[in-house]
């Protein structure tokens, strides 16, 4: 037997082998997640994912801030999980990322299989002491912050000096909400993540966050400030790109897309279109000024006409009575809502459960 015959034989021998004992899957690329809480979660604190400019309570001059998130992970070896990044809520006044409640949604899903990450970002708390400021002294107090028109929109529209921080800080939670995710997929290798499967989801002000981030465009809210007002740019991955595939959202309103729209003169809805991500909603019917109701319906009909997946879940409280602003306890035929999101998750990004 020549040598050639011999290793044709040999290979022969060895496909068989394998087709019988060990079968031969391709990789769909599909992640796989587990119904029930399988993994013990593993969770990274508090790492550094961009810098900001902001002032404290004496400053004259934006200075450098440390915006901060947290990594939940299952401790598996797969090499190939969803992302989950959440956007906490509090008025853009305040609020953080290890909020009891975040805090055990993130257990949830990283003990099935996904990263989660939970964001800080800057609100009124990094903007200082604005009090009988001038439109002209208020420009160049956030300059490098957030645009000239934005500042003259506030003002325009603002009833106090609160009202003019908090419309401010809206700016500032986006483009410090995009920044996370570029360091998302910045960092996807280190933590196994397949970043054709991102979630961005969040409550309240997150919800609001997490609407004008899965439907505006990548350049929005980043390239209306250059570098040189902003040195702080250049910590925020800027040549990352995101493809958001769902969003989650609970008890918020698109009314930072419609801020956009008016600062910068677009027609109404100029940002939608039918590649937008598909859109999971939880909101109750009590009565609510903040986020209302109506916002939700909104979406929906947006969405509908343009022939977009969108799914919107009308909580309660487990008495029975409407939910309102807040109600993590909201549930919908018996299933909370981590189990309602996760459901959505699971049969709209067609993942594989085991």
């Amino acid at each position: 037997m020549n040598k050639i015959t011999y290793l044709i034989i040999l290979l022969v021998i060895i496909f068989a082998a394998c087709k019988e004992d060990e079968p031969i899957t391709p990789d769909t690329g599909i992640p796989t997640v587990q119904a029930d809480a399988t993994y013990s979660v593993l969770i990274e604190e508090d790492i550094s994912y961009a810098d900001g400019l902001g002032h404290d309570a004496t400053s004259t001059s934006p200075f450098p801030i440390p915006q901060y998130l947290d990594v939940y992970l299952p401790d598996n070896d797969s090499d190939n999980r969803p992302v989950f990044m959440f956007i906490h809520g509090g008025g853009f006044t305040g609020g953080i990322k290890h909020k009891p409640e975040i805090v055990d949604m993130g257990n949830y899903y990283a003990a099935r299989g996904w990263v989660f990450v939970s964001i800080d970002y800057r609100t009124t708390q990094e903007l200082g002491v604005i009090q009988g400021m001038t439109q002209e002294e208020l420009i160049t107090y956030y300059q490098g912050m957030a645009p000239q028109e934005w500042i003259a929109n506030a003002l325009e529209g603002a009833q106090s000096q609160d009202q003019v921080k908090q419309a401010t800080a809206m700016y500032l939670a986006q483009r410090d909400a995009k920044a996370a995710l570029r360091w998302i997929t910045a960092n996807a290798e280190t933590y196994n993540i397949n970043t054709d499967y991102i979630t961005v989801g969040g409550a309240s002000a997150g919800a609001i966050t997490t609407i004008a981030l899965g439907i505006s465009n990548l350049e929005d809210f980043r390239d209306e400030i250059t570098s040189s007002d902003d040195p702080t740019l250049s910590t925020t991955n800027l040549d990352e790109t995101y493809d958001v595939k769902s969003m989650i959202y609970f008890w918020g309103s698109n009314i930072k897309l419609d801020v956009f729209e008016t600062v910068y003169d677009l027609e109404q809805y100029a940002r939608y279109d039918s590649n937008d991500p598909e859109l999971f909603m939880a909101h109750g019917t009590a009565q609510d000024p903040v986020t209302p109701y109506e916002g939700a319906l909104e979406l929906q009909s947006i969405y509908d006409s343009l022939g977009v997946y969108n799914m919107l879940s009308t909580i309660l409280l487990p008495n029975g009575e409407p939910a309102g602003h807040g109600a993590w306890n909201g549930v919908v035929d018996d299933k909370g809502l981590f189990e309602l999101t996760f459901d959505f998750l699971v049969e709209r990004q067609n993942l594989d459960v085991e």
